[in-house]
């Protein structure tokens, strides 16, 4: 089969999307099938047109034997609606110009969501080359902008709405992130062809084994701090200053140390709250690869994943959760719902705290951190846990045969 994957983000850059997507591509690739991302110029946490890339419309190139075709898009360093908006539809746009010369007839075309407007171009797209349509939704959108504050424009949200259930109803193939996310759609449209495609875990990194200390030293951490990493995205909806909370409350305790790890939009406004409280047990470490990453995980003693304090996140499953796991990582975890659900209540592989509560926190760390046993325990389970059910290999093969009864079948599911 022939399928190409739409998406604005896609590696070089890092985060959610572009590891989770990148790895279905390399996995159905290796299963035959040919696979083509039509992506963006990478600019993604900074707002900024990687160096490399810098100057180019348009490109072809090879990603770790993927054809990888990128075209431009509107960057800036504001955070606006404006700006956002000017970003979204630049790449619709530009990929669909893109996509209409360089594709050949396709088979499957996935649309990744949010944005929510790049299923435009995809959905002309799945026209001009006789493709089917899959729309994957990894947040629920413009549900979770409105949550969030990011758009209050009545007229837009509804128009947003509009657009994204049209897009459902043209869907050959709707695949959601998360079975909160899959049973939003199927409540609102009473749709069967929804197959849920939950994130997950590399098996590459099972194994993963980084020099004991090396991190740690080159950071002026000692062995004995026992440390609590976050890393990912710093932005709106991670509510991250629950973390710089508890570490005020926590200033007693000089060996309790926390890192920080990762850039967005909220990474300023932290690093002030840490100026103004004094809070010298919190390292930022900035934007970092993949692999370093990996070894802050590694080198840590427990991970801490919250979000806001929003209904509409008891459907999300933050996808830093899994590494986390992996690496033996034990979780405190404030996010309520279907994660709490999966990776507390039946992994046990941690402690939960109440969404944006700082005492909880606070409370939750000093368990660990004088329960060395419970801390072990933890990780273990969470790392059985996440390779029995989580494995990105067996989460491609799903996702295949799906794909290809529904191509035999030629009609939707």
């Amino acid at each position: 089969m022939k399928i190409t994957i739409l998406t604005q983000y896609y590696p070089p850059e890092t985060g959610a999307p572009q590891n989770r997507l990148s790895d279905l591509a390399l996995r159905l690739n290796k299963n035959g099938h040919e696979v083509t991302i039509l992506t963006a110029m990478p600019n993604y946490p900074k707002n900024e047109i990687f160096d490399s890339y810098k100057g180019r419309v348009a490109l072809s190139e090879k990603v770790n034997g993927i054809k990888v075709l990128r075209s431009w898009i509107f960057v800036a360093s504001s955070r606006s609606v404006v700006a956002r908006l000017l970003n979204y539809f630049s790449f619709v746009f530009t990929s669909l110009w893109y996509g209409l010369f360089k594709l050949p007839k396709q088979d499957f075309l996935m649309c990744e969501s949010p944005p929510l407007f790049l299923g435009i171009s995809a959905w002309i797209l799945t026209k001009a080359k006789r493709a089917k349509l899959i729309f994957n939704v990894s947040d629920l959108w413009p549900e979770s902008a409105e949550k969030l504050g990011i758009v209050t424009n009545k007229t837009v949200l509804n128009l947003a709405e509009k657009l994204e259930l049209w897009l459902y109803k043209k869907s050959f193939l709707i695949t959601g992130q998360t079975q909160g996310i899959v049973e939003n759609i199927r409540s609102r449209t009473f749709k069967k062809n929804i197959h849920w495609l939950p994130n997950g875990v590399s098996p590459e990194i099972f194994d993963l084994n980084f020099e004991p200390g090396r991190w740690r030293h080159s950071f002026g951490l000692e062995a004995n701090d026992f440390i609590l990493s976050y890393v990912g995205v710093i932005g709106h909806a991670q509510g991250l200053d629950v973390i710089l909370k508890a570490a005020a409350q926590l200033k007693h305790k000089p060996n309790i140390k926390f890192v920080i790890a990762g850039d967005g939009p909220e990474l300023f406004q932290l690093k002030q709250l840490a100026i103004t409280q004094n809070l010298s047990a919190v390292l930022f470490t900035g934007a970092v690869d993949k692999n370093n990453a990996l070894e802050i995980v590694f080198n840590s003693n427990a991970a801490i994943v919250p979000l806001r304090k929003i209904e509409l996140f008891k459907g999300a499953i933050p996808s830093k959760i899994f590494e986390n796991l992996v690496l033996s990582k034990p979780l405190l975890l404030g996010v309520d719902g279907e994660a709490k659900d999966l990776f507390i209540t039946q992994a046990k592989a941690g402690i939960y705290f109440e969404p944006e509560n700082e005492q909880q926190l606070a409370n939750a760390i000093l368990e660990l951190e004088l329960n060395r046993e419970l801390c072990k325990s933890a990780g273990e389970n969470g790392r059985q846990y996440v390779i029995k059910n989580f494995s990105r290999d067996a989460i491609a093969t799903g996702f295949l045969d799906v794909l290809l009864k529904a191509n035999n079948n030629g009609r939707s599911l």
